[in-house]
């Protein structure tokens, strides 16, 4: 049976020797993760059209301005296409979620071809040969990246205000969640990194809480702005005096910070779907009431 090792060098051990207190009981900060598509294919996009550099130098003035608007065009399409994988990811994570507001995906595609097309037509001169590399070029990126998301999801017979306030206080958060983890990773410790991961795994399953049923977001309101700006400046703060001092005191008071966040932010995700199923049970015994009312129930 494997067994966990620790000592007092170890992070988990130091901090939760640190904070004097018994550590929670961790959730898994990769638990529902994906691997990201977001990688070796689409570097390589930034990378490919790199040799038209030297065409462009090594030719004329309108060779030299076709080759690098092909190359422009085709690192846009890269850079589009990187964009337009990170909103899928994000659509793909969410169970209610509208659909990109730009198809970067599609427009990569389109770029890529186009890129193509001029490079082609720098080389060669002619118009058939660059036709059959665009189309060729476009054809064979939107089948190694596919579409973008064309319709929304889960938003059947949901009121899109309630949704559109939803999103716009889930962005909010999430942009709290991101600078607390750039401003944490500036003291180098990757003990308190990975507490962090852990109390933001715990967030996003508020957040994802609040999308699927936008009439939480009144009670949750205050945990998705008042209480992670609140954790975003103590952990800017934290982390300008950590980075200077390395004060284990400071260290402490800073992790048990995080630890009453978590615990608050699963109690408060909790209690919304005990509210949930409480809502669930008096409709269904309103139901069967009427049915029993009508006649209609049938007998064990």
């Amino acid at each position: 049976m494997a067994q966990r090792y620790g000592g007092k060098f170890s992070p988990d051990e130091a901090s939760d020797k640190d904070a004097g207190q018994t550590p929670a009981p961790q959730t898994g900060a990769y638990r529902n993760a994906r691997r990201t598509r977001v990688g070796g294919r689409v570097n390589l996009l930034f990378l490919a059209p790199l040799p038209l550099v030297f065409s462009a130098f090594g030719s004329g003035p309108v060779a030299l301005a076709q080759n690098l608007a092909a190359l422009g065009a085709l690192l846009l399409a890269a850079w589009l296409t990187r964009e337009g994988l990170v909103a899928q990811e994000a659509y793909e994570a969410r169970k209610v979620a509208r659909r990109p507001a730009l198809p970067r995906k599609m427009l990569g595609s389109l770029l890529t071809g186009l890129g193509l097309a001029l490079a082609g037509y720098a080389a060669s001169g002619g118009l058939f040969a660059p036709l059959v590399y665009g189309v060729i070029g476009a054809g064979l990126h939107s089948f190694a990246f596919g579409l973008d998301p064309l319709e929304n999801k889960g938003m059947e017979g949901i009121d899109t205000f309630q949704t559109d306030r939803v999103a716009r206080a889930v962005d909010e958060a999430e942009n709290h969640l991101n600078t607390i983890s750039e401003a944490i990773k500036r003291t180098g410790d990757r003990g308190l990194e990975q507490r962090v991961e852990h109390f933001q795994t715990t967030a996003r399953e508020l957040f994802r809480t609040v999308e699927e049923d936008p009439r939480d977001l009144t009670s949750a309101r205050k945990f998705l702005s008042v209480y992670l700006m609140g954790a975003r400046d103590a952990t800017i703060k934290f982390s300008d005096v950590y980075t200077r001092t390395r004060d284990p005191r400071a260290r402490a008071d800073y992790e048990a910070l995080l630890t009453d966040l978590r615990e608050n932010f699963a109690a408060r995700t909790q209690k919304m779907l005990l509210d949930d199923r409480s809502d669930m049970n008096v409709e269904i015994e309103v139901l069967r009431e009427r049915l029993q009312r009508e006649g209609l129930r049938t007998e064990q």
